[in-house]
């Protein structure tokens, strides 16, 4: 890694990783009028290549069985469809989100009634799914076996593929011309006061000291590295996601959902002729950083098996590319962990998104944005997620996770 000084010796926030969560604090600050304040954003590696945002399958949903992450991802929606309007520069690009819906498939009635009862928060919300017993799937769809199936759930409204990186490259961008400061360095020690009850400086590989106002935690899958520098805890920790993106002898008549079979293994539409699978590994540990091998194995003796059977189709596919990515799984409840630590209060978490991280960065990265500017939340209350709720043993229970 080639290491860059920062400009300054002191800042009002150092945000430690500039990935998506990062870029969107960062931009949400400089977007803020009551924030004037100075920001450096740290990144490790400026390529992001091995980023769980460049690995990332970049969909969002409003299919979650709370409401809170119901209008989080209501709130990205938006954001996505108006990106030149809140970016507020011409020059960047319309987006649209392909709404070909997340199609959940049950198996058995004990996953239905989940199903029917995440559908009442939803509809309460503002989204509009259906439930779909197994005729009306294929009638709707006739690609899918669904002898095994008793009920499915969709949603077609803002539910689907969206640009990610494209949002990520203009906060990014648009953070910069408006003051942010990047540097592609590393924080390699975090300094406290005597009482241990603030942060005072990190220290960057390169070796300079840099004072800071208040840090923020947002470095994905390294989360807990980050957080034990200035001897804190955190439960998060990177597990492997696979990803293929095949093609089909038999191309499908009508764009493919994203599927979340009962099986765990999930697949959509990715181009006009492309298709994309997704699954964990198994088992499935935490592994180290910088592991990315990919396990070809389990392509040809799970996955492909599974996808056959779903859409008989597809029996005749091709893998086009593949590769290995990072979730940041928080190991206590697969929801974010974010705010201060209760008692080193200007560490700020940004962490633990468990695969829901980048629909919900907008969100996120402006309700830290108000959490350093205000010290409360002031468009979602996001308190719930706080990083108070772990010492306290108080999970939140989300049914709807991937």
């Amino acid at each position: 890694m080639k290491t860059q000084a920062p400009q300054n010796t002191s800042y009002d926030v150092v945000i430690i990783g500039g990935a998506i969560m990062g870029s969107s604090t960062a931009w949400f600050l400089t977007d803020n009028p009551d924030f004037n304040g100075s920001v450096l954003v740290v990144e490790r590696d400026t390529s992001y290549q091995n980023s769980s945002t460049a690995h990332t399958n970049s969909c969002m949903r409003q299919q979650f069985s709370t409401k809170l992450n119901v209008q989080i991802s209501q709130f990205a929606a938006d954001f996505v469809k108006n990106l030149p309007e809140r970016i507020g520069d011409v020059r960047v690009p319309a987006q649209v989100i392909q709404n070909y819906g997340y199609m959940y498939l049950a198996d058995n009635d004990d996953f239905a009634k989940v199903l029917r009862e995440n559908q009442k928060v939803q509809l309460a919300a503002g989204a509009e799914t259906q439930l779909l017993g197994p005729e009306e799937i294929k009638e709707r769809y006739p690609f899918y076996a669904v002898d095994d199936i008793v009920a499915g759930s969709i949603n077609l409204k803002d539910e689907g593929y969206w640009d990610g990186g494209t949002v990520f490259d203009w906060w990014r961008r648009s953070a910069k011309d408006r003051g942010v400061e990047y540097v592609s360095n590393e924080v390699v020690a975090i300094t406290k006061n005597e009482a241990g009850t603030l942060v005072e400086s990190v220290t960057l590989a390169s070796g300079e000291v840099i004072a800071c106002g208040q840090v923020v935690n947002a470095s994905g899958p390294r989360a807990a590295r980050t957080a034990q520098m200035a001897g804190l805890d955190i439960p998060v920790e990177p597990r492997k996601r696979f990803t293929w993106i095949f093609s089909a002898l038999q191309p499908l008549d009508r764009e493919l959902p994203l599927t979340i079979d009962p099986s765990g293994v999930h697949f959509r539409q990715d181009g006009p002729k492309t298709y994309l699978a997704g699954c964990p590994a198994d088992p499935d540990p935490a592994v180290d950083y910088d592991d990315f091998h990919m396990d070809h194995g389990r392509w040809e003796n799970h996955v492909w098996p599974i996808i056959a059977n779903r859409i008989p189709q597809f029996e005749a596919i091709k893998v086009v590319t593949e590769w290995a990515g990072h979730y940041a799984y928080n190991t206590f409840d697969q929801n974010a962990i974010m705010g201060p630590h209760p008692e080193v209060s200007n560490f700020i978490f940004l962490n633990g998104f468990s695969g829901h991280g980048l629909q919900q960065s907008p969100a996120m990265g402006r309700g830290t944005a108000e959490w350093l500017t205000y010290g409360a939340y002031r468009s979602l209350d996001l308190t719930s997620y706080n990083y108070a709720r772990i010492p306290q043993n108080r999970p939140i229970i989300e049914k709807a996770i991937i």
